[in-house]
């Protein structure tokens, strides 16, 4: 009951914050002289951030990159999106949504990616005008945005962009990551099939799965991670998770895990009606962000 009672209040604060953050709330394209890679000049061609970021006054100094799931096939910018940057909100931290390009609208890897490290650069590159703190940048993502987030936190070298290019020399990695019942490997029997198929294609060759196995990827460089799943996940396999932190505690990585008994999958902020248990994670991350001291 007690469970039950901590979701309605999380989402009796995300609608009370809605109001008071709804001005900040501003959608602009990614790449404003058109993004590399574009197959036209259509909407779907425009992958965007939405700004969710405080003033001053009420900026801690910390930013998240959020990217919400979709299974490389759409975005849930609503509650993997808005909703976790109107909760991020809340504890004083800045937040972008990512709407980034996708296998609905012809895109496929490195697309998503050079979309998520852009997205990165421009909130580091932006960390004075919006009273960030250049070493406290993360990223968040759901699903196959989980999947896109520790990409990026595993694919910072080389970037997705050109060498001689200036913005090169503006790092993409985040410094903390959070991962809810993410799609991490590409593998058989353990990924998410319409992830990666949307990703790489109907046949990729081994050496690309190895590559985006992100699971294999992870070095002493990968940032400190917060995962969350669900042991009754038959969207996304619980392994996922699991071979992370593996990884993360094999490397010495900072890491924090909670798998919950139920919840199934895609459950945002939390399933208070069929598994409140699930509504324990954003509790459990902000303790763990306050512990890193992101958060005051």
């Amino acid at each position: 009951m007690r469970n039950f009672f901590y979701c309605i209040l999380i989402l009796s604060m995300l609608s009370g914050f809605n109001m008071i953050f709804a001005e900040e709330m501003k959608t602009f394209p990614l790449w404003p002289d058109g993004a590399p890679g574009a197959l036209g000049t259509e909407a779907k061609d425009i992958p965007t951030l939405t700004e969710f970021a405080l003033p001053e006054d009420k900026a801690c100094g910390t930013a998240l990159l959020i990217c919400p799931g979709g299974g490389y096939g759409h975005v849930a910018i609503d509650h993997e999106g808005y909703q976790i940057a109107r909760w991020m909100n809340s504890l004083g931290v800045s937040a972008w949504v990512l709407d980034y390009r996708h296998a609905t609208k012809g895109y496929h890897h490195p697309i998503p990616l050079a979309d998520a490290q852009a997205a990165m650069r421009y909130i580091r590159s932006n960390a004075e005008k919006y009273h960030i703190k250049t070493e406290q940048i993360g990223i968040i993502g759901f699903s196959a945005g989980g999947h896109l987030a520790s990409s990026v936190g595993t694919h910072f070298e080389p970037q997705m962009i050109a060498p001689d290019d200036p913005a090169a020399k503006i790092s993409s990695r985040p410094d903390y990551m959070i991962l809810g019942y993410p799609v991490i490997s590409m593998e058989n029997g353990i990924t998410h099939g319409g992830s990666r198929r949307n990703l790489l294609g109907p046949e990729p060759k081994p050496e690309l799965v190895q590559l985006m196995s992100n699971e294999k990827q992870i070095t002493p460089k990968t940032p400190p991670t917060f995962l969350f799943h669900s042991t009754d996940d038959k969207v996304v396999l619980v392994q996922n998770s699991l071979l992370f932190y593996q990884g993360l505690v094999e490397n010495n990585i900072p890491a924090e895990m909670h798998i919950f008994q139920n919840g199934g999958h895609g459950y945002g902020l939390g399933r208070a009606d069929k598994a409140p248990g699930t509504c324990l994670w954003p509790q459990a991350c902000e303790t763990w962000m306050r512990t890193r001291k992101l958060i005051p």
